[in-house]
């Protein structure tokens, strides 16, 4: 009886053992596999020419008085802050050539910007550059950065874009052209450098 106790365990052990390696096997295999989903490509095969530099300059209109506002508050900090700390606004603001409203409309920053600083009136911008005009309809730039408000000159990277700014990397400068501190409306002259295919 010990006899057989003891052949059933050592067939249990190489078994056991058998078992265990293709399971080691099968884990190995597949680890092979999961760099399998990433691949190098020619810029060309997916349309991709030179690169180039454009440079151009808009204006944003935020607007947050009146029935046609484009900036919406959409958080108010449950403190008071002299910064207004806290304040979340969404925007849908017109992009046009000039400073006027009457200005050719070119597009739409569309996303949000909050107001992120204790210290002072700074935003953290997070906006898409929606362009309507000519043979950039449909396409975007993205904008995400730190916008000191009462600075002069304030730069923010651009991280991306879409349509004829895939690929887009680069940076604008957003000088005020115009706030009312009544209404707090203001215009800002957005200057774009933009590298893409």
């Amino acid at each position: 009886m010990a006899r057989i106790l003891l052949l059933l365990a050592s067939k249990f052990i190489f078994l056991s053992i058998l078992s265990s390696s293709s399971v080691i096997r099968c884990t190995q295999s597949d680890s092979n596999d999961d760099h399998d989903f990433i691949q190098s490509l020619d810029r060309g095969s997916v349309g991709l020419k030179k690169e180039k530099l454009s440079h151009f300059r808009i204006y944003w209109h935020d607007i947050v008085s009146g029935r046609n506002a484009t900036s919406i508050q959409v958080v108010r900090p449950s403190n008071a802050s002299g910064t207004g700390f806290g304040i979340i606004n969404m925007i849908d603001n017109l992009l046009t050539l000039g400073p006027n409203l009457s200005s050719k409309l070119v597009g739409r920053a569309q996303g949000f910007y909050a107001l992120s600083s204790q210290e002072e009136v700074g935003l953290l911008m997070s906006m898409n550059f929606a362009f309507t005009e000519g043979k950039y309809n449909g396409s975007t730039i993205t904008v995400l950065g730190r916008n000191p408000v009462f600075n002069k000159v304030r730069e923010m990277p651009v991280i991306g874009g879409s349509g004829l700014f895939r690929f887009a990397r680069g940076y604008v400068q957003a000088r005020t052209n115009a706030l009312n501190l009544t209404t707090g409306d203001a215009i800002v002259e957005y200057t774009c450098y933009v590298m893409h295919y």
